[in-house]
């Protein structure tokens, strides 16, 4: 079950505009045999969408051409790769994953390996500006039907703040954070430009918009922070990959004028998986017992009628080598002694203490700075203890037990598995 097929089953119009990103098959083999006349399978149309419009991934691989519905839109016979960023506002200047694009000239046969196929049309800098106006013009075909008991849904996952950074030329220069900052301020303007669809609908006071982040600032929040004086991580310690809070805290913004009051705002820890619960909730349907094991409504807390932290139970979440931590209330263990990741050497301790795991109390060291693991031996068993069940019962949500995978997995240190 995704949003999408849950709503689509209530009567909802769907829509996706943007990066599918979750694997979709091409007839042919890379490289060879292609044959782009083809539909493509496994998209976003047999998840419960009724329309897609995008990318099939991020821009540094995959495909790069739009995609409608099922069809290739412009056949990808060209190859490219990762080359030197020409902006001079771009950092270091250098092929780094800090800053490169994937801009012509496109050449015939891949030179190597990591080269991507490309259509002759695709710009870059153009893609932003595509996805908000596809994302505008589908608002306006689905607006009067809304009002009139005919709901949708809109997906828009945009290529942005992902690298890489290609700005539109209409806001090169305009921030004081490099091509970086550049590239949010024309994020935040392409945003504006849907919030604006909704308002000229007369539809905004009745959609809920909700406005969020896969993941924390990529390696490069290090140089803004030192060249701009620009913080992506607010602080908080680490990025993407890592287990630390800057690679897990994100943006969590959402607005609903008849339902969410104005400047409202929680401090109980939630997650992204609570989507599916908390729209079913707003929707009056529930799912089933072997569907969102993870997702607890967040609709009490929109309504103002709770800021009970019991609303939901522990969050579960991990680095990219997959070791895991679990926050409960100020609580967060890290079944890890240091994650490595993306972490700079300031924030690796050169004389790790002998502590298998770290405990912080996020309450009183948001930074994550003072290893409690010792002092609080108690609060270490709870959370083992929780997170183990979480495990082997495969779900966080109150309900039957899910399927265990036991076997090579080598993250569960303190299991027997």
């Amino acid at each position: 079950m995704t949003i999408a097929s849950l709503l689509q089953a209530d009567g909802y119009q769907t829509a996706m505009v943007g990066k599918w990103h979750l694997q979709m098959e091409f007839a042919g083999t890379l490289g060879q045999d292609r044959d782009w006349s083809q539909p493509f399978t496994d998209g976003p149309i047999e998840k419960g969408f009724d329309y897609f419009f995008g990318i099939p991934a991020s821009m540094n691989y995959g495909i790069l051409t739009y995609l409608e519905n099922d069809k290739v839109l412009d056949p990808p016979v060209w190859w490219t790769v990762k080359k030197k960023d020409s902006n001079p506002r771009s950092y270091g200047n250098e092929i780094r994953p800090h800053a490169y694009r994937m801009t012509p000239p496109y050449k015939k046969e891949p030179a190597g390996k990591n080269w991507v196929e490309v259509a002759t049309s695709f710009n870059d800098e153009l893609v932003l500006e595509t996805f908000a106006a596809k994302a505008v013009e589908y608002i306006n075909q689905v607006a009067e039907g809304a009002k009139n008991d005919q709901p949708f849904f809109l997906y828009l996952p945009l290529t942005s703040p992902h690298l890489p950074h290609c700005t539109h030329p209409d806001f090169q220069g305009r921030s004081d954070c490099g091509n970086y900052g550049d590239f949010m301020e024309e994020t935040d303007h392409r945003i504006g430009q849907v919030l604006d669809a909704l308002k000229a609908n007369g539809i905004e006071d009745n959609t809920l918009v909700i406005f969020t982040s896969d993941n924390g600032a990529e390696t490069n929040y290090v140089h803004q922070s030192e060249t701009y004086q620009h913080y992506s991580s607010l602080g908080f310690k680490g990025g993407k990959r890592d287990i630390y809070e800057g690679g897990h805290r994100v943006p969590f913004l959402m607005r609903w004028p008849r339902v969410i009051a104005a400047g409202s705002k929680t401090g109980i820890p939630v997650c992204q998986t609570d989507y599916l619960a908390t729209i079913a909730d707003i929707i009056g349907v529930n799912i089933p017992e072997s569907m969102g094991e993870d997702s607890y409504s967040l609709y009490p807390i929109l309504k103002g009628d709770t800021s009970d932290s019991n609303v939901r139970g522990p969050v579960i979440h991990h680095s990219v080598s997959g070791h895991f931590a679990i926050r409960e209330g100020p609580w967060k263990l890290n079944m890890l002694r240091g994650s490595g990741g993306s972490l700079p050497p300031r924030w690796i301790d050169p004389k790790p203490s002998e502590a298998p795991y770290e405990l912080y109390n996020l309450e009183e060291d948001p930074g994550e700075s003072n290893n409690l693991y010792f002092e609080q031996p108690e609060v270490v068993e709870q959370l083992t203890q929780k997170i183990t069940k979480i495990i082997i019962e495969g779900r966080s949500t109150p309900g039957p037990a899910q399927p265990y995978v036991k076997g090579n997995w080598p993250q569960l240190t303190w299991m027997e598995h």
